[in-house]
């Protein structure tokens, strides 16, 4: 059982924790003793509920010999160091999406727990859906052929429903829906078609913050010669698409348990599958790389090229 504090017990950092240790869902690998929030009032009764040791500084949970890995829930701009902290603490760290606002501090976290020997994690959870893991599995045995475009979508309404002046900063969250939806999709395209070479990107608002009323369009080069497109609106109900293309067919994930492959001189196969947990699912995978029984599933070079994806999308929108 690996023991872990979480840091930030907003409403995601909430979610976490439930997912993790809720009524339903209490895991076998991993559970929260120790959490840290600059409100404790307003979380309290919720961490006592959940048997969580609450303080109001990283530095309590990193001095604890008892934690073995950090959970961060925190503003993005608050990441890197953080992550650095952790690891020179020798805590593994999972660290909720985005790594960092820039390639630089992505590079620093990734530097730092490298050489300290300590696993960082990603919150990336919609990897976990079943049509994802079905999609990647279709994509690596090659059924697609050579990969030539990919796209995704992926939109919903919680930046209305969930507002908070710091997720809805734009010095934390930048390009309107890239930061708190679109860098889930730009994760699945850079997992398939690697680093971006070139991005062209646009954003266009009708309506302010707190409730607002935008979309953000990118369209990529990417090093390995692929295609690609993303787009992510703030203010539509929730939908998330990902699809490959390739020279021999296309495999497209649909919302969380949607599959359709398309194979050259074939009938569409439409497939279905059973839904999970994704939080509780990302953070087993942790917990189990954490402990030793298994590989982690994203790499580090993989987020150090989602973030250099996101930073030139962003400078994109602002040039």
């Amino acid at each position: 059982m690996i023991n872990a504090a979480i840091v930030g017990i907003g409403w995601w950092g909430q979610k976490i924790v439930s997912a993790v240790q809720g009524n339903s869902t209490r895991s076998t690998r991993m559970r929260f003793i120790r959490g840290v929030s600059k409100e404790p009032d307003s979380v309290r009764e919720f961490t006592q509920r959940h048997g969580i040791l609450l303080s109001t500084e990283l530095e309590d949970v990193l001095r604890d010999p008892a934690v073995q890995a950090v959970v961060l829930a925190t503003p993005h701009s608050l990441h890197t160091e953080q992550i650095v902290a952790c690891a020179k603490a020798g805590k593994a760290v999972f660290c909720e999406k985005p790594l960092a606002l820039h390639k630089a501090d992505a590079e620093r976290s990734v530097t730092a727990c490298e050489a300290a020997g300590v696993l960082l994690g990603i919150g990336t959870n919609k990897r976990f859906w079943p049509c994802m893991r079905e999609l990647r599995r279709v994509v690596d045995r090659g059924v697609l052929g050579r990969l030539l475009h990919v796209e995704g979508h992926y939109s919903n309404e919680n930046t209305g429903k969930h507002f908070s002046s710091w997720r809805t900063n734009p010095d934390e969250a930048p390009a309107a829906g890239l930061t708190g939806s679109g860098i889930h999709v730009l994760d699945a395209l850079v997992s398939y078609a690697g680093p971006a070479r070139r991005v062209h990107a646009q954003v266009l608002s009708l309506q302010p913050q707190p409730s607002p009323l935008d979309t953000v369009t990118v369209l990529f080069e990417f090093e390995r010669g692929l295609s690609g497109t993303l787009a992510a609106i703030r203010s539509t109900p929730f939908y998330w698409r990902i699809h490959v293309f390739g020279n021999e067919g296309s495999a497209e994930a649909l919302g969380e348990t949607e599959l359709v492959v398309r194979l050259n001189g074939k009938a569409p196969q439409r497939f279905t599958y059973e839904p999970v947990d994704s939080l509780a699912a990302e953070f087993e995978a942790f917990a189990d790389a954490v402990a030793g029984r298994a590989t982690y599933p994203i790499s580090g070079e993989e987020m150090i090229a989602t973030i250099a994806a996101f930073e030139a999308v962003v400078a994109s929108v602002k040039a």
